[in-house]
């Protein structure tokens, strides 16, 4: 690739940099340990959050993200007879703040950031992206969330957001964006039906049989124009350029 053309990285957060499907796990631990189902596994439950999600946040646009995930424990308790409370609920609505990095996360930003504006395209509330960027050791150029823009992505309208900004503030078009992410669901389904070119960062080595994890199944899958096992390897590349 060429990396020269773009000014710009937007790039998901969740997933992406920040290592949410274990995050999501470890905060499931309390419910599952109560109700002492043993037979709920990491794939099972993440597998039950993505859809859980995925159905939220179509449904709910205008709910901010810890409600969404409050929701989605009630729902995922109710689905598997387990006896929750307002707490365990309310617990994992806050959870997003000890959702950990990803060991490369940091290092790779700092290297991106050398050549790249970036764009942080997320779909959560502005306190829980500010308890994450704690972890991941740059200041963003531009942050956009879901509270922001008044809906989720894959909604196409969160893309679209972040083109006008892009606009108005630097007078750059979509074409200088180059958009890296983890969720084909999520993030490279819309940015390629925007004809945006896309890295995928494909954590879960779905490009290889991986599982799905706490990211909605999709049936046809869009091509990225490159794929990255991580992010470093991917900041690496395109700083070499």
């Amino acid at each position: 690739m060429d990396y020269s053309k773009y000014k710009f990285l937007s790039i998901d957060c969740y997933g992406t940099l920040i290592d949410w499907e274990s995050g999501i796990w470890n905060t499931f631990q309390p419910i599952i340990m109560t109700n002492k189902r043993n037979d709920l596994t990491r794939e099972k439950v993440l597998n039950q959050f993505a859809e859980l999600e995925a159905y939220q946040q179509q449904n709910n646009p205008e709910m901010i993200y810890p409600n969404i995930l409050f929701n989605v424990h009630q729902k995922f308790a109710q689905n598997n007879n387990l006896q929750s409370n307002d707490n365990l609920d309310s617990d994992f609505g806050n959870s997003v703040q000890h959702w950990p990095a990803f060991p490369d996360s940091a290092d790779a930003l700092r290297k991106l950031k050398e050549k790249f504006k970036l764009i942080i395209l997320s779909n959560v509330n502005n306190n829980c992206f500010a308890s994450s960027c704690r972890w991941l050791g740059v200041e963003f150029d531009e942050i956009y969330t879901a509270e922001k823009i008044g809906s989720y992505k894959p909604n196409l309208q969160n893309f679209k957001y972040m083109f006008n900004k892009v606009k108005e503030k630097y007078g750059e078009d979509k074409e200088t964006i180059l958009h890296v992410a983890q969720s084909l669901h999520h993030d490279h389904v819309p940015a390629k039906t925007l004809n945006m070119n896309t890295i995928w960062i494909d954590r879960q080595n779905l490009s290889k049989g991986g599982n799905w994890g706490a990211t909605k199944k999709i049936e046809n899958f869009p091509e990225p124009d490159k794929i990255f096992e991580n992010l470093i390897s991917f900041a690496i590349e395109a700083t070499n350029d």
